[in-house]
């Protein structure tokens, strides 16, 4: 024979403050949804929800730290591509300058040989002036130097003879974004030797003037072969530069996509649907009130609450 158990008004009041409580808390659980915009405030919300947040948020950080990367290294690259093209067309002057000191026609004169001479003099020094080219107060073409210039007033290298700058612009992937003075405009001795480098481009200038004002023509002439040589250096290290830019911006086109892709999964998982969460509020603030008025039937009042 069974025993129905007993309810006793006590435990009806424990019930029911406790299903009271419940309600509330998810009531304000709503509440603090909409209010934030998140629907994972502690771990305990989604335990696995968690773990993927925190994964896709780092590598969120990680896809910014590229863009940022990449950012910098085009505009270091950037720098350094515009100072190349300005100093091809520099070196192309020069070169039609030469080729009128050496011409035999009535244009090789003494007289204009020495104003060619005192044009590329001071081509020379505006040369000297893009080889200090600056990037965030540091000069592009120096290397890895803590110094504020690369070359000197008379063209000698002071940068870094080794050292490279290089910026990380994705998972295992380097670019390096400075190029050393002496690797576009020549070593300034020959390899093994102390002897001048007569390839070097501010050798080549300093020849160049020192042949057209003495009127050495075969000094112009061997000047035109080496003005030559660095020009093919130079223009073969402005197309590598070209290269590496398009790579960067490669690599930070798909560095904002999957940084736009990662986010829009982080939001699925942490950003609360807010008509849906609207209507939970709802919902759960009308059961409340329904809740409320069935315990105010349930739980009447005794004598003793009107005694106290």
């Amino acid at each position: 024979m069974s025993s129905s158990p007993r309810v006793t008004e006590s435990s009806v009041r424990t019930r029911t403050m406790a299903s009271l409580q419940r309600n509330l808390s998810r009531t304000q659980t709503a509440q603090d949804q909409i209010s934030s915009g998140k629907q994972l405030h502690r771990p305990s919300d989604s335990p696995t929800g968690t773990v993927t947040a925190l994964q896709l948020r780092s590598e969120v950080r990680a896809q910014k730290k590229y863009s940022t990367n990449a950012d910098d290294a085009m505009g270091r690259l950037g720098t350094v591509q515009d100072t190349l093209q300005d100093a091809t067309v520099l070196v192309a002057k020069v070169r039609e300058l030469t080729l009128a000191a050496s011409s035999a026609g009535g244009g090789s004169t003494p007289e204009a040989n020495k104003a060619r001479a005192a044009e590329i003099e001071q081509i020379k020094g505006t040369l000297i002036q893009y080889a200090n080219t600056k990037y965030m107060d540091r000069p592009v073409f120096g290397g890895a130097t803590p110094g504020n210039a690369a070359y000197g007033s008379t063209g000698g290298y002071t940068g870094e003879a080794d050292g490279e700058v290089l910026r990380t612009i994705g998972p295992n992937a380097k670019v390096r974004v400075d190029v050393r003075g002496p690797e576009v405009f020549g070593a300034e001795t020959l390899p093994g030797s102390t002897d001048p480098n007569p390839a070097q481009l501010f050798n080549v200038l300093q020849g160049l003037t020192d042949a057209m004002r003495d009127g050495d023509s075969a000094g112009i002439t061997a000047g035109l072969k080496n003005l030559d040589k660095a020009s093919e250096i130079l223009n073969s290290t402005l197309s590598e530069v070209g290269a590496r830019y398009n790579r960067v911006t490669q690599m930070k086109q798909s560095a904002e996509d999957r940084l736009m892709s990662v986010s829009s999964q982080l939001s699925d998982i942490e950003d609360v649907d807010l008509p849906k969460a609207i209507m939970e509020l709802q919902l759960q603030q009308t059961s409340y009130q329904a809740a409320l008025a069935a315990t105010a039937k349930v739980i009447q009042p005794s004598l003793i609450d009107f005694l106290r």
